[in-house]
Parts: structure tokens; sequence; C-alpha cells
């Protein structure tokens, strides 16, 4: 048995009318293949010039770890060259990524290779972030803490995307007190007899290829696997709903820090008690 996973719409190109109506406003998630092909991004990006611009860069890195007490809201697992985590990138698979790199702020010059696309929503300017990843490296299945209206753009290979939307939360296995579901959870090859409810959930699948752009709605979980090394640009619209927006302000300023908070007082157990409580929430739920 495997997910209940309906392919995302593909669309050559899209006017903003035509994207604002059957996609922004309806909320539903779209594959645009052929939006950049007049930025210089589309033929210059790849491992090979990142490698030669932002070579000594040092990096945040992130694996597939599961979460401890001991590390805060978004923490780093290690640190590396740019040039050296490239090179191993081309060299064997490794669960080591690159998470939330700002473009601007580390390497300006890359701004010049793209621009912001007129979707019809104002894009954050100061936000273009950057994610890399090697072959078979994954993120766990999460959600963005401001719930925004996100634009991914994908370079250099091919990585899978799963989709769904918050009205699946109550399958999902979702742990309180943060953004993702359940990090043991292969939702590559899920085990429905562990996670029974995730038999229940409706959600989205696609495949990207360079130049690919994914519009993801608010709020939408994702998990996202590289399929070949490779990486992503995001860039987002904050959420329009008033109830999205009004979540992902007690997320910033009040859930982060409570979380840190617990973590400092209760250790590793209040990390055990909301892994439990995702299971319990969850199966209650179904009954």
């Amino acid at each position: 048995m495997k997910l209940n996973l309906q392919e995302i719409p593909r669309v050559e190109t899209i006017t903003k009318e035509d994207f604002l109506k059957h996609y922004f406003k309806p909320q539903r998630p779209v594959v645009i293949e052929k939006c950049i092909e007049d930025w210089p991004a589309y033929k210059k990006w790849n491992l090979d010039y990142i490698k030669e611009i932002a070579g000594d860069k040092i990096v945040p890195l992130y694996d597939d770890r599961p979460v401890a007490y001991e590390e805060g809201f978004n923490e780093p697992h290690a640190t590396m060259k740019m040039s050296t985590y490239i090179d191993l990138l081309k060299k064997e698979p490794t669960k080591y990524r690159i998470f939330l790199w700002n473009v601007l702020k580390e390497i300006p010059k890359l701004q010049e290779d793209f621009k912001f696309p007129d979707f019809g929503l104002r894009l954050m300017k100061g936000l273009p972030m950057l994610f890399f990843g090697g072959r078979d490296s994954y993120t766990f299945m999460h959600y963005d803490i401001d719930l925004a209206n996100i634009f991914h753009f994908h370079f250099n290979g091919e990585k899978e995307c799963i989709l769904f939307d918050q009205k699946q939360t109550k399958y999902l296995y979702k742990v309180p007190h943060s953004l993702i579901s359940r990090e043991d959870i292969d939702f590559k090859n899920p085990d429905f007899n562990k996670w029974p409810a995730l038999k229940n959930a409706k959600g989205y699948i696609t495949k990207l290829n360079h130049g690919d752009v994914l519009y993801m709605p608010e709020g939408y979980w994702h998990y996202m696997r590289y399929i070949t090394p490779g990486f992503s640009m995001s860039l987002r619209a904050m959420a329009r709903n008033p109830k999205n927006f009004s979540r992902a302000v007690y997320n910033v300023f009040i859930m982060r820090y409570f979380d840190n908070f617990m973590r400092r007082i209760k250790g590793q157990k209040w990390i055990e008690w909301k892994n439990n409580q995702a299971i319990v929430r969850t199966h209650k739920s179904l009954s």
C-alpha cells in the first residue's frame, strides 16, 4: 500500500491572472516548467558555479538525525566550507543538507542572476533562501514557520516533493509545539501498520527538474528528497488568510521560544513527551 497522492498539475507557462484564479485563490499547488528560462541563473546555476563564487563560505549543515533537547530551534549539526561540501555532494551520497541559506546576505552577486517574478503576490525580497542536498538526502515532513506562499525554484538535478495541505494535519502525526511530523516516519515508503492514520491522508507528489518552479500554498506540509545532488531557491509571500497569518505570528513570537524553554527545563523528556503525544493525538482523532 502507498500514500494516497495525486500528481501536482504542471503547466509550461502561466499568466498572473490564471495563476491567481486557478492556483492561489483555491490554494492548489502547481509546477511551472518554463518560468525562468530567461534568467541568467537558468544557464549558470549548477554546483560548479556555486563552488566557484562561494567556495570559501562556511555553510551550516543539517542531517536527518532526530531532534535532541540540546539543540535549539533550527540549529545546524555541522559546518563546512562550501567548496568542500560541493566536492562531497559530487563524490558520494551524504545526509548533509544546507537549509535556509540567505542568498542576498551570503552571496549578493547571485542577485544578478535572477529576478522576482510577478505572480500577483508581494514577494519578500530580503528572503531568497537556498537549499542544497546530496543524493537520497531528505527533509522531514514539515511546514514553514510563517505559513507563507512559497515558490520553489529547482536547479541541478532532480528532486521529489510530497505535499499535504493543513486539512491533513490530523493524519500526519504532527509533533506538538513544532512544525514537523514524527521524524521516524519514512514518507518514501511508510509502514502503515505502525502509522495507520497515514492511510487517510490525501496529498500531492511531483518531481522537479532543473528550471522547474513549484508553488506551495500557505502552510502546506512538504517532504523533499534529492534524487540527485542539487539545490533549490525559495521565494515567499506572506500568508493572506487571516487564520494562517495569526498562526504564523504565534509560531514566530511564542511557539519556538516556548519549545526552547521547555527543552532547557525538561531536557530529553520534553522531546519524548512530544513524540508520544504525536501518536496519542493522531490516533485519538481517528476514533
